[in-house]
């Protein structure tokens, strides 16, 4: 099996194993009335389509290997996979920034329990999605590298939330939750931003 095989076979399990995280916590929220758990069953699918995108990437660069009238360069269509997905990465990060200042101005009461178990349920899904995605570091593929710091980067969401959420919980001062959330978005844009740089650069050769 060839290294785009293991990695297009390791991003599709991935892939399996958030839609079905996504679609339980979806069905659970509506039937709990849970706007926690609905809202991060909708949070799943950004990553879903993320890590989607990587799959795609190898099924068709797989493809074109089999077209021997392609004559381009395969390993530009993994490149570009990777930086698209360092773009919804930074995106992402926005998103949380945008959250949790959105926590701070209009301060609102949290669930704790509840919060802390889907933080953890997210936890123990990114884990396994990571030991998927494990692969040697030095090599060049941008995409699974991406697909690998998309999961990375939840289950570090995934763990400030849960620290904040029971520091907050503790101590009963809401906007910890909010800190954790930021702090953690800023390492995210870091890790985005690394990933645009080096596929970015790759793309222009």
């Amino acid at each position: 099996m060839t290294a785009i095989e293991k990695n297009q076979k390791r991003t599709g399990w991935v892939v399996i194993l958030t839609a079905v995280t996504m679609v339980v916590e979806i069905v659970a929220g509506w039937l709990t009335g849970s706007m926690a758990l609905l809202a991060d069953g909708i949070h799943m699918g950004s990553h879903v389509l993320a890590i989607g995108l990587s799959w795609a990437a190898y099924v068709l660069v797989k493809k074109l290997s089999a077209d021997p009238s392609f004559t381009g360069n395969k390993d530009k269509v993994l490149t570009l996979s990777g930086y698209t997905s360092g773009l919804i990465l930074l995106i992402f990060a926005g998103m949380i920034i945008a959250g949790a200042v959105g926590r701070f101005i209009n301060p609102r009461a949290i669930e704790y329990k509840e919060a802390i178990m889907i933080a953890v349920i997210g936890l123990g899904v990114n884990i396994l999605s990571a030991f998927l995605l494990q692969h040697d570091h030095d090599e060049s593929d941008h995409n699974i590298r991406a697909a690998y710091l998309h999961v990375i980067a939840d289950a570090f969401t995934s763990v400030a939330a849960i620290i904040g959420l029971l520091t907050a919980m503790i101590w009963g001062v809401a906007y910890i939750d909010a800190i954790a959330a930021l702090i953690s978005s800023f390492v995210i844009i870091r890790w985005s931003l690394g990933l645009l740089k080096v596929s970015g650069s790759d793309l222009v050769r």
